[in-house]
């Protein structure tokens, strides 16, 4: 397993709640994420994940359910 680290901006988080609500959804819910740290103030998120278990696609899909979105790199 070797992880990657990615930082992602974020759209839509108001509130420290929103903020826990993506960690959560990145932590808790997607599989191959090992860690997920959220800057509120800069609308930003840094994955630690194993990109053989779960792709960047499959992280933007998650934090859309929770109604967040997640812009990925070009």
């Amino acid at each position: 397993m070797s992880d990657r680290s990615i930082t992602l901006k974020v759209e839509g988080m108001s509130c420290n709640g929103c903020a826990m609500n993506v960690q959560a959804t990145l932590e808790e819910d997607t599989a191959g994420v090992s860690k997920a740290e959220v800057d509120l103030g800069k609308n930003q998120v840094t994955v630690t994940y194993d990109p053989d278990q779960v792709s960047l696609h499959a992280m933007e899909k998650a934090v859309k359910e929770a109604g967040y979105t997640l812009v990925l790199p070009e």
